[in-house]
C-alpha cells in the first residue's frame, strides 16, 4: 500500500511541533533558574514582566519555600533608599 500523500507533511509538521515544545520547557527553565539565582534579575522582571515575577513567587510558595517575595523587597526598598 503506497504511503497517504500528506503523510510526509504531518511527520514534518509532528517533529516541528515536538522541537517547539522541547524550546518552550528548556526556556521556561531557563528563565526560572535565572529569576531563582539572581535577584537583579528578579528585580528587572519586576520592571519589565512583573505577571512572571509573580507566577515565580506562586510557584515557590506552592512548593513550600517562603520569604522571597519579602527578602526582595527589603533589598530593592533598601537600594531606593
Amino acid at each position: 500500500m503506497p504511503p497517504k500523500p500528506l503523510e510526509p507533511l504531518a511527520k514534518k509538521l509532528m517533529k516541528g511541533l515536538i522541537a517547539l515544545e522541547l524550546l518552550g520547557v528548556f526556556g521556561a527553565y531557563g528563565l526560572f533558574y535565572k529569576m531563582n539565582n539572581s535577584q537583579d534579575f528578579r528585580n528587572t522582571m519586576n520592571k519589565r514582566l512583573p505577571s512572571v515575577l509573580e507566577v515565580y513567587y506562586q510557584s515557590n510558595e506552592w512548593a513550600g519555600v517562603y520569604g522571597i517575595r519579602e527578602k526582595d523587597h527589603a533589598a530593592w526598598s533598601a537600594k531606593q533608599e
